[in-house]
């Protein structure tokens, strides 16, 4: 009996250590695991960060209209971070509401020390009945702004 209890006592330190082992083990990889997604964080945030400061949308942040006979006027201010000639607000556009191209005019240079900046296309054929309008800007690196400011013509 003497031999079975002994038997017994070394099964149940082995299990003891096993499970000790195991414990440890668990817990060293949550410890990598947590490590690793602060890490990973970290780098989305950083790259997020990056990706805003290195090129944002012109934007459209006011648009006057006029009507002068059977035209219309549009006076424009866009707002971007202009670079230079390498990276800036290069135009803006006129949309109906389906999205066709009414008007569109092009800024010829940077506007590096003037923001926002406004600038007027004369002449905009609107064709009868239409309510409303919409203008977005373009950058020269990002393309299209995805938002669009509504005209209301109807006033």
């Amino acid at each position: 009996m003497g031999a079975d209890m002994a038997t017994l006592m070394a099964i149940g330190r082995s299990a003891h250590v096993t499970t000790v082992y195991k414990e440890v083990s668990v817990s060293v990889a949550v410890s990598i695991y947590v490590r690793s997604m602060r890490r990973a964080i970290s780098f989305l945030f950083v790259a997020l960060m990056a990706s805003q400061s290195v090129a944002h949308d012109a934007t459209v942040v006011e648009v006057r209209v006029e009507k002068a006979g059977m035209l219309w006027n549009f006076h424009v201010t866009v707002e971007h971070e202009d670079t230079g000639w390498d990276h800036y607000a290069d135009g803006w556009e006129v949309q109906d509401a389906d999205g066709n191209r009414l008007a569109y005019r092009k800024l010829l240079h940077p506007h590096v020390e003037e923001q926002p900046f406004t600038r007027s296309l004369s002449g905009v054929v609107i064709p009868d009945g239409t309510q409303a309008v919409f203008v977005r800007a373009h950058c020269s690196q990002t393309g299209w702004s995805s938002s669009l400011v509504k005209v209301d013509l109807s006033q």
